[in-house]
């Protein structure tokens, strides 16, 4: 029946109410809520959930990491080797060349499977916690009390009540319905809307409402529904790629380029210095003799420089990027929702970094959203106290009680077990009914009394809503209740004290207009309540024609203007600033009147004083929309302030900043409010008063509805950018560094300076250790004391290149300076040369790994004199440095076999240390110096580079 909306099938039933009674449930008490109840249902119908799709598992990964070219490429050079190495030098000795490349392979195929593997379950985990953002609460009757569910929880046989801009939560019924539109185009693929009544009673779930409100009867849950079908049919979809990433991966391909380049001329240079006979080995004979070197043992040969040319392009190619931005994103995404931001698009959290104004709405977000009435004008004067119901006369509260009873969405419930009056609805309402029941209301008492015919809900554009009740004497009453000075523009009378209608004369309403001014100088939220009574003969008892009837709202009767105080939340004037400090324009756009704005502007600090309250800064939606497309983009970036605004104004006003090169990001809570969001860059939808529609469009959700919450989601996003520009510089030193080293040492003198494992190591290093150390650095107070980040500012600034450049060629002049002149400087005489050659080239990998350990403290802070600014706080840096140095000095002194390393001394550990922490003011004379920034700059420290690096090479050659 649900399935094919089949209108006859329901009617066989009963209708919705014998549909209801066979399901053991009741239209207007919903089902009895208790906990047998709910077991029994959800075992006979099911619940409101979908099954998940089966995850990869961790042996998938690890086929996936061997299957890896290069890898493989080493794997068979390495058997290549093992088996000569075992024919020339027997088992006991010769396995340990290949031997230790295999195993060097099979720890790196380990490690990339289990970093793949954590990447895959971060990411997975981030697509669970989106999946929160499904945890919808509505509202829902059982046991005859209204009360908060979540969807999840929702059950056949509830009773469930929808508003504008609620999601379907299950396949049902309608109960009873005011003007409600469901948009179907989630579930159809066609925009149209569908209008609720007893000929269309079917709701789907997924649909959206578009407008009106009404109750239905839940049928269908879960797997059973038509959204639920649709759900469990799609694969699994672990995440999108951000546009960061997609820059990222550019910069990957482009270093993996020089990473293959790079090696290759590595292998032909020494290749040519390995058949010529220059290459010697540790003991200074030649590794190659013509004539009398055999054919296995230049195969072997050739085998060695063939795996460490592999090996650099494994250390060249940057696979530590996606690891870095998977660990980075998923340990950010966790946080923000401690932080009360919930991300539904990852690429959202890049582009807040890069936001230069925001559009915020008032209610709840600048303010507390608790609203109380604290002062109300009515019968032509002030009624003080506010909350007093003797001072009016019967007739006037039955009127003004009734208007409040039937005009509201809400609902005042008493608990059976006694207690305090519990309210629902939105904020005003709540408020408003809370001020009827100290009038004297009775809420279902006063509804009972009489039938809503027809009604018009409250949306922004119109900035009111009404009902036509029907009451016991025949008549019509319509009652309004919206903006004061829009609903005060439409009355032409008021009822006074002696419950007589009274002509709205100017005297009357320049009183009514001073009130409405003087509470909105005082922040408050000026609400006027009014009504009109027409005959019943006049309103058609068809219900196609009811439903196209426009109520009249013109000639109404004022019964009452109240003021409604909603406090600016503590915190809010200390965000405003620092967004301000952070090069960040605060946009206040609200449908309050002007004063209002004006008042809560100054008290949050978006408007310094009186004197910036003229246009433009201070600006009407009205006066906004009358200008021409360059009239609004000449005077968009000026305003801070937009009262009495519409949806349509936020809008065309994000459009004007966004031609003008603004980063807009909007905050909206309203279903009018999705195409602003949407057209903003960045879209932030209130978790609280957000409706469905506008969770939907926005990239980001504040769960608390709070400005600060907005802040601390900007605060992350330049963390996100600082953070990847970190590792890049970190990661590129290395890169740099190693591909330099081994190309510049083996084109000069044809040795290998750092062999295939150590190179592996230092992979290790890098895509792995680095990115678990620098992926979880926490935002500083620095970021948000710069400008935002530019849409197109480059990946690598020219201070990371300077930084870069400045360890790269430290650490390379290390090596050369090692390489060549190492016996002769340090004190690594001993009784044979080879043992002397086997202590010079340990040196060097210990003393090229210390570097990167050391320079890593210097990427946490690339543009900041104090590295160790927050160290003590980071634990998990900490942790993986001293993990990483426990593990270095095994390597060096337990794994020399494998590694080909030996032995060092205290002393010489000691200067390998010294020579690893000159790199600290190394970098503190960088940053203190001027950056270069022209290709001429650039130019001529290259040459100065170059002339010392050949001195050297030239001064190894004039020893020899």
């Amino acid at each position: 029946m649900s399935k094919n909306h089949d209108l006859s099938e329901l009617q066989k039933f009963g209708g919705v109410t014998g549909l209801a009674e066979k399901l053991k449930s009741n239209v207007e008490q919903g089902i009895p809520g208790n906990d047998e109840d709910i077991l029994q249902r959800k075992n006979v119908f099911g619940t409101n959930t979908y099954a998940q799709k089966k995850g990869r598992t961790f042996w998938r990964f690890l086929w996936e990491a061997c299957l890896d070219l290069t890898l493989l490429i080493l794997v068979v050079a390495a058997l290549a080797s093992l088996a000569l190495g075992i024919r020339s030098e027997g088992i006991k000795q010769g396995w340990y060349d290949g031997g230790s490349v295999i195993f060097a392979v099979f720890l790196v195929i380990v490690v990339t499977a289990i970093s793949d593997y954590q990447q895959y379950l971060q990411l997975r985990d981030l697509r669970n916690l989106n999946g929160q953002e499904r945890n919808i609460h509505y509202e829902i009757t059982r046991g005859g009390r209204r009360v908060m569910s979540s969807i999840f929880d929702i059950i056949v046989g509830d009773v469930i009540h929808l508003k504008v801009g609620d999601q379907v939560p299950a396949d049902g019924v309608l109960i009873s319905g005011y003007s409600l539109a469901i948009d179907e185009s989630s579930i159809t693929g066609v925009a149209k809307i569908i209008t609720m009544g007893s000929k269309t009673p079917f709701l789907t779930s997924g649909c959206k409402v578009a407008d009106g409100f009404g109750t239905m009867l839940v049928i269908s849950v879960g797997v059973n529904t038509e959204w639920g079908r649709i759900m469990s049919s799609i694969p699994e979809d672990i995440c999108e790629e951000t546009p960061l990433q997609v820059r990222l991966n550019g910069l990957t391909t482009f270093i993996g380029l020089a990473g293959l380049t790079v090696p290759f001329i590595f292998f032909v240079a020494v290749l040519i210095w390995y058949f010529t006979g220059h290459t010697t080995n540790v003991n200074g004979t030649p590794q190659f003799e013509r004539g009398k070197t055999s054919a296995i043992h230049a195969l072997g040969g050739v085998i060695k420089i063939v795996t460490v040319a592999v090996a650099i392009i494994v250390v060249a190619v940057p696979e530590g990027f996606p690891l870095f931005v998977t660990l980075m994103l998923a340990s950010l995404m966790k946080k923000l929702i401690t932080d009360k931001a919930m991300v539904r698009r990852l690429s959202a959290i890049e582009t807040m970094g890069s936001v230069t104004t925001i559009c915020t709405g008032k209610t709840g977000t600048l303010t507390l959203n608790q609203m109380t009435v604290v002062e109300a004008y009515a019968n032509g004067k002030k009624f003080d106290p506010p909350n007093d119901g003797s001072l009016l006369s019967p007739m006037f509260s039955s009127v003004l009680i009734e208007g409040i009873a039937q005009n509201t969405t809400g609902c005042v419930c008493l608990p059976k077990g006694g207690g305090d009056v519990e309210f629902s609805g939105s904020p005003t309402e709540k408020a408003i009914l809370s001020w009827g029941v100290k009038l004297g209301l009775n809420f279902v008492a006063k509804r009972a009394e009489s039938t809503i015919i027809h009604a018009s809900p409250f949306n922004s554009e119109k900035k009111r809503g009404g009902v036509a009740v029907k009451t016991p004497s025949s008549e019509v009453r319509v009652h309004w209740k919206g903006a004061a000075e829009i609903v005060l523009a439409s009355c032409t009378s008021f009822l006074d004290e002696n419950d007589s209608v009274m002509s709205l004369d100017e005297d009357k309403l320049a009183f009514y207009r001073k009130a409405i001014k003087g509470m909105a100088e005082k922040s408050l939220r000026c609400v006027a309540i009014a009504y009109r009574s027409i005959k019943l003969d006049k309103v058609s008892s068809d219900e196609e024609q009811l439903r196209q009837w426009a109520m009249p709202d013109d000639e109404l009767v004022l019964l009452a203007i109240v003021g409604i105080k909603d406090p600016c939340r503590p915190g809010v004037r200390g965000s405003v600033d620092l967004c301000e400090a952070a090069g960040v324009k605060i946009c206040m756009v609200t449908g309050d009147n002007l004063q209002t704005a004006k008042a809560i502007a100054v008290e949050c600090g978006i408007l310094a004083s009186d004197a910036d309250c003229n246009e433009p800064n201070l600006i009407e939606g009205k006066s906004f929309r009358s200008k021409s497309e360059a009239e609004r983009e000449n005077i968009a970036e000026k305003i801070s302030v937009m009262g009495r605004s519409s949806p349509n104004d936020k809008f065309l006003l994000v459009q004007a900043l966004k031609r003008k090169g603004q980063v807009v990001a909007v905050t909206g809570h309203g279903t009018n409010d999705a195409p602003a969001l949407n057209e903003g860059d960045i879209g932030l939808a209130m978790g609280i008063a957000g409706t469905e529609v506008a969770k939907e469009s926005s990239d980001i959700i504040i769960l608390d509805d709070n400005f600060h919450s907005v802040v601390k989601v900007i605060r992350w996003g330049r963390s996100v950018y600082a953070n990847i520009q970190k590792f890049i510089q970190f990661q590129l030193t290395v890169n740099v560094a190693a591909l330099i080293i081994n190309v510049v040492v083996a084109i000069s003198t044809g040795d290998v300076p750092l062999n295939a494992v150590q190179l592996l190591w230092v992979n290790l290093i890098i895509d792995v250790l680095g990115a678990l150390a620098l992926a979880k650095e926490p935002p500083t107070d620095h970021l948000m004391h710069r400008p935002p980040i530019g849409r197109r500012e480059p990946l690598i600034t020219n201070v990371m290149w300077w930084n870069l450049f400045i360890q790269a060629v430290y650490q390379l002049i290390v090596v050369l300076v090692l390489d060549f002149f190492g016996q002769n400087i340090l004190p690594l005489r001993h009784d044979s040369i080879e043992l002397a050659n086997e202590v010079k080239y340990t040196m060097i990998f210990n003393t090229f790994v210390l570097c990167q350990i050391f320079n890593e403290f210097n990427a946490r802070r690339p543009d900041q004199l104090n590295i160790f600014d927050g160290i003590i706080k980071n634990y998990f840096f900490i942790g993986i440095i001293a993990l990483t140095l426990i593990l270095q000095f095994m390597i060096v002194e337990f794994l020399g076999k494998l590694v080909k390393t030996v032995k060092l001394t205290p002393q010489l550990w000691l200067v390998c240390i010294v020579i690893g922490f000159i790199s600290w003011p190394l970098a503190a004379l960088g940053k203190l110096g001027p950056v270069p920034k022209t290709p001429v700059a650039w130019g001529v420290i290259m040459v100065l580079v170059g002339i010392v690096i050949a001195i050297l090479i030239g001064q190894k050659y004039t020893d020899k």
